[in-house]
């Protein structure tokens, strides 16, 4: 196990420069940062030419990179236009958001598991055709619609909770967000849940635990649904990710000033050095992620050894 680790851990080193430089190719070199400060005015040459040389623009892109590299081992990702420290910035915004994002994990992890389980164990009754049918909706219905709607209705016309989240972002107030957020995520649960249980569920080892006269209760706990997590962890693994950095649209909508509010103020005012450094830690989420996946598979399969 732990030779599997290294390797995993020296594997993600590539992975990790190499999507870094095409997130700065594609942020710097696509675009015009010094121009972006001065709005819709056109800088003056002397001015603009004094601002690229004391942000490292006027150096080939292969060098400016490796000096933003240099600057991110150092714990420095940069200073946005405004002058604040980007750490400062990711500091406020990431533990707003990863209470967010644990909210909607704990929230399609529980109730999809539930309802993958419940529908797969009566296939083709009426609650497994409702849930199918509910999750279909779901996941045709975008995030700004269903998120609106909700909003609307529990937070404006019933007034279970505030419309609005306040800019500490307690927890109580994250609940509708983070429902909101997990709830495409939720149907794809289910669904893989179902999916996997059923398949499983006509393996050997689920006729042999059965014909032993195991309680039905155990066999499903112990034998099924242990080995179909496996995909489902997959999926919540890499979902983590995608839901920290996909919550722009929710944040949005809930006024939220977490990492989807900092992106979307990056992309907007063209902020290059936020941008960069808050995607750098979304990548190494999604590599810690997977790597974490990666080690689960062991303990929910002991068919699985890592040399």
């Amino acid at each position: 196990m732990g030779r599997h680790v290294l390797r995993r851990l020296l594997q993600m080193i590539p992975v990790f420069l190499g999507t870094t430089f095409l997130i700065f190719f594609m942020v710097y070199a696509l675009g015009d940062p010094v121009a972006a400060l001065f709005g819709d005015k056109a800088p003056d040459p002397a001015t603009a030419a004094r601002i690229r040389k004391d942000l490292d623009l006027d150096e080939p892109l292969w060098r400016q990179y490796a000096h933003y590299m240099g600057q991110v081992f150092t714990g420095h990702f940069g200073t946005a236009f405004d002058g604040r420290p980007v750490t400062e910035l990711m500091a406020e915004a990431f533990p707003i958001t990863l209470r967010l994002t644990v909210v909607a994990v704990l929230f399609e992890t529980a109730l999809g598991l539930t309802l993958g389980v419940a529908t797969a164990l009566g296939r083709g009754r009426g609650l497994d055709s409702s849930v199918l049918l509910l999750t279909l909706v779901v996941v045709s219905v975008p995030t700004f619609v269903s998120g609106s709607v909700l909003q609307y209705l529990i937070g404006v016309k019933w007034g279970w909770t505030t419309p609005s989240v306040a800019p500490e972002a307690p927890l109580d107030q994250l609940l509708l967000p983070g429902v909101v957020l997990g709830l495409v995520s939720l149907a794809y649960t289910t669904r893989l849940t179902r999916t996997s249980i059923v398949e499983n569920a006509r393996a050997d080892y689920v006729r042999t635990a059965v014909a032993k006269g195991l309680p039905r209760r155990r066999v499903v706990v112990r034998h099924l649904l242990r080995n179909s997590l496996i995909p489902v962890v997959t999926f919540l693994g890499t979902d983590i990710g995608a839901l920290m950095g996909g919550a722009i649209v929710t944040e949005r909508i809930f006024n939220i000033h977490g990492v989807g509010y900092q992106l979307y103020q990056g992309i907007l005012r063209q902020n290059s050095p936020t941008v960069v450094g808050f995607v750098t830690i979304l990548v190494i989420v999604f590599l810690l992620a997977n790597l974490l996946v990666d080690l689960l598979y062991a303990v929910l399969d002991p068919r699985i050894r890592y040399a």
